[in-house]
């Protein structure tokens, strides 16, 4: 992966992040974190995976809904000749890492 497209996918998670803080007023027992971006080599998409806690599928499909405003919002605050386009995910990694670290601590209790 190059330089420029790390550099990219970065700054595209920290102006998300900061969108999804101050624009959605989500409840206050939700935390949704934007735990990476991955940008294709052309830069004309962007894959954006979320984690909620708790597990909560609908945000992704409330953020779907809200997916034009959200590039609208970064078209504006990038200073980019083209921002690639956004697609939400949900991040299937952070589950497992969950799963994994339960599975230690069973281990761990039974000694």
């Amino acid at each position: 992966m190059s330089h420029r497209i790390q550099k990219l996918n970065q700054l595209l998670k920290r102006e998300l992040g900061q969108l999804l803080l101050k624009e959605f007023d989500f409840s206050k027992d939700v935390l949704i974190t934007v735990t990476r971006v991955e940008t294709s080599t052309d830069l004309s998409q962007a894959r954006v995976y979320i984690s909620t806690v708790p597990d909560f599928p609908k945000i992704t499909k409330i953020l779907d809904n809200k997916i034009y405003f959200l590039q609208h919002r970064l078209n504006k605050r990038l200073r980019m000749k083209i921002v690639p386009k956004i697609r939400f995910l949900e991040e299937k990694k952070a589950g497992e890492a969950a799963k994994i670290e339960e599975i230690l601590e069973k281990i761990k209790n039974q000694r």
